[in-house]
């Protein structure tokens, strides 16, 4: 049985999904299997289902069901108290055996909302021997209040013998928390225990548009059904004329207009696209007037994304019903979910906060630690990324997660007006981007000139290179060569060779590395390995291919695994002859003098680098046998195989390829390559970039 720790309150609307949110997300980070309890659920949610835990059990570092998660519902306990305390016990045990570290989120003051509902939280936690971190709502109160409510709590927890932990004000007025933060901290760290004080997000408590259609008993009529879970800031009441509508649009914003009004539908759809109007979230029609049959075919036309709404209500009864909708932070709303993560990050001391809990570190890394990782690491130490495929969906939504995960200053590359209309259809927010044209006369220009310079000995001629920089990769390449950038990541809808040759060309390898090579990070359930070259050279000379494995030495490195080097063949020690096998024999022996320090073997066949009991047969004395951390295969033709075998039959998490042996960092994507793979492989640009003299 691992740690635990009760997320309580002592009212609703605090924010407490945001809170036990944040705190699963660290807990990811510093252990294996992290266990979610809710010990009395609600229904209300999907299916009748508690939106909390859903939303809690999504994460990827809880592997328990829905239902092994959930105690006891509110019925149960008014029905007998004691029985249903003894039944979450029970429940909270077989939660607690099978994880680390287990987040137990007391109940919501939406049943009972009597200071009794806070009692019997804190008489679970006491019965669970779990430590309570108490989350306060902050809105409109003062430090004082919040100690008076802190205190009130605390004395309510001795009385139950129960454990204070932390306190977190939560949704506290932004601006009084920057003027003075040390007094809201101070105010609520009583006891001892841990105090930390986290803004009021607005976009937090914003409901979807689906919410707000489901609250006017509305119907989808237009726009894409997936750009419902978009969050609506506030209403509009189209009440004047269309160029009146337009100059108080804002952010987020649902415009509410009778049927019978086209012109201001037109124009808020028009202006949703440009780049000069905010993007809304959605048009609710009310009044049961349809719009005109000739303006609905112009609409669909156009293949606007913004969802249309049609309500049977009046003007006052729909903004009436609109506004009474508070929002929900859910599974499926993943702007909410990155957008909580990082006010969590930015406000409290995740390390500090675990170690408080006494949460041991452990040796294993997974898959997820591994990201994360990852994430923190970026986030530490922001750089400058471009992405050259700025008009390409994947690239647009992992995008909108770097940046409000503060992983990197982005530039986007691509016609403005082109992104900015894709990421409106796409409900995506590039606000904090920089969109910038290859076609920059000022800047190609320069980039022309610049290239020519290097290149005219191989007979590039001036208006050739002015043509050839128009190319998004060779642009965002100069930017990185010129520190205009300080990473570049392509490859989701070009090719490997397309990303690498302008790099080869203007930004070079390395001194002392004659070869551009690649690895994958091969992240298996509880370590993670380096596989190197996969992606880039067919077959290496035994010259190249030490280059390889000093390159992935300094790669794993610069990833915090220890670097022990297995140089792959068939054959193991002096056990087999050919002259593969002595291409590695010498590529070993090479390493051996390029880097001494180096630990590393070769010849050496896989069972024997990995396995420990296949070690002691094949080498038992050798240091890496049995221990190895990176792999560098003799050929791409083994090396791409075997990382997509393991990828697939073991279920491994494959990240890269990353490159390797250039000046400055250029990653390249497959073009197969997801959301998430874009999101990582830009947090490893921006390592990189840190790593960068």
């Amino acid at each position: 049985m691992g740690s635990s720790v009760y997320v309580a309150s002592m009212e609703g609307y605090t924010g407490k999904s945001t809170v036990a949110l944040g705190l699963l997300e660290q807990l990811s980070r510093r252990v294996e299997s992290v266990g979610v309890f809710r010990p009395v659920v609600r229904s209300g949610g999907s299916g009748g289902r508690d939106y909390v835990l859903e939303l809690l059990v999504s994460h990827e570092a809880v592997t328990l069901s829905y239902d092994e998660c959930a105690g006891v519902s509110y019925d149960d306990v008014h029905d007998d108290p004691v029985a249903a305390l003894d039944r979450i016990v029970e429940q909270y045990h077989l939660v607690a055996d099978r994880c680390d570290a287990v987040v137990v989120v007391g109940s919501d003051y939406t049943d009972v909302g009597t200071p009794t509902e806070f009692s019997y939280n804190a008489r679970i936690a006491a019965n669970l021997g779990s430590p309570v971190l108490l989350v306060l709502n902050g809105t409109g109160r003062t430090p004082a209040e919040l100690r008076t409510m802190a205190s009130v709590a605390v004395g309510e927890l001795r009385a139950l013998h129960g454990t204070l932990f932390a306190v977190m004000a939560n949704r506290v007025d932004e601006a009084q928390l920057l003027e003075d933060p040390k007094a809201f901290t101070a105010a609520i760290t009583l006891d001892g225990a841990l105090g930390y004080a986290i803004p009021e997000e607005p976009l937090l408590s914003a409901p979807s548009v689906a919410d707000l259609m489901l609250a006017c008993d509305g119907r989808l009529v237009g726009g894409d059904e997936a750009l419902l879970g978009r969050e609506a800031t506030g209403i509009v009441v189209a009440a004047m004329t269309m160029p009146h509508v337009l100059d108080r649009l804002f952010e987020g914003a649902v415009v509410v207009t009778p049927g019978d009004r086209p012109e201001v539908v037109l124009a808020v759809l028009m202006a949703h696209v440009s780049a000069g109007f905010p993007q809304i979230a959605g048009v609710v029609l009310n009044g049961g007037l349809p719009l005109p049959e000739q303006v609905s075919r112009l609409i669909a036309g156009l293949g606007t994304t913004t969802p249309l709404v049609a309500t049977e209500l009046g003007t006052h009864a729909t903004t009436t019903a609109l506004n009474s909708v508070r929002g929900r932070l859910t599974r499926q709303s993943p702007r909410k979910v990155a957008t909580a993560l990082s006010l969590f990050d930015a406000h409290v001391d995740g390390v500090a906060l675990l170690d408080r809990l006494e949460v041991a570190r452990t040796d294993a890394v997974t898959p997820l630690m591994f990201e994360h990782q990852l994430i923190d690491r970026a986030v530490a130490d922001r750089r400058r990324v471009v992405l050259p495929e700025g008009d390409e969906d994947r690239i647009l939504r992992a995008a909108d997660i770097l940046m409000r995960r503060g992983v990197a200053d982005l530039t986007l590359l691509g016609d403005p007006l082109r992104i900015q209309a894709r990421a409106a259809s796409l409900g995506v927010d590039l606000g904090a981007a920089r969109l910038l044209s290859p076609l920059d006369e000022d800047l190609g220009e320069r980039f022309a000139r610049e290239y020519h310079q290097r290149r005219r000995h191989r007979g590039v001629e001036l208006d050739d290179a002015r043509t050839l920089v128009r190319d998004p990769s060779y642009f965002a390449t100069l930017m990185v060569e010129l520190g205009l950038a300080e990473g570049m990541v392509s490859g989701a809808v070009h090719t490997t060779a397309h990303t690498i040759r302008p790099a080869l060309e203007i930004v070079k390898t390395v001194p002392g590395v004659s070869v551009v090579s690649s690895v994958f990070f091969m992240c298996l359930e509880n370590q993670v390995l380096v596989y190197g070259d996969c992606a880039v050279n067919p077959d290496p000379t035994a010259e190249q291919l030490a280059d390889i494995a000093v390159s992935s030495a300094q790669t794993a490195a610069a990833f915090g695994i220890e670097p022990r080097v297995a140089m792959l063949s068939y054959s193991t020690g002096t056990s087999g002859s050919g002259t593969d096998v002595e291409k590695v024999s010498r590529a070993t022996e090479l390493v051996r003098q390029r880097a001494p320090e180096l630990l590393v073997e070769g010849p050496i066949q896989y069972d024997a680098a990995i396995d420990v009991a296949v070690a002691r047969t094949k080498l038992p004395d050798s240091h890496v046998a049995g221990h190895a951390t990176v792999f560098v295969f003799p050929d791409l033709n083994t090396g791409n195989n075997t990382y997509k075998a393991v990828q697939r039959s073991a279920g491994a998490v494959a990240v890269g390829p990353v490159l390797q042996g250039l000046r400055k960092p250029v990653n390249d994507l497959s073009r197969g390559a997801t959301v998430r793979d874009i999101v990582n492989t830009v947090a490893i640009t921006a390592i990189q970039a840190q790593e960068t003299p």
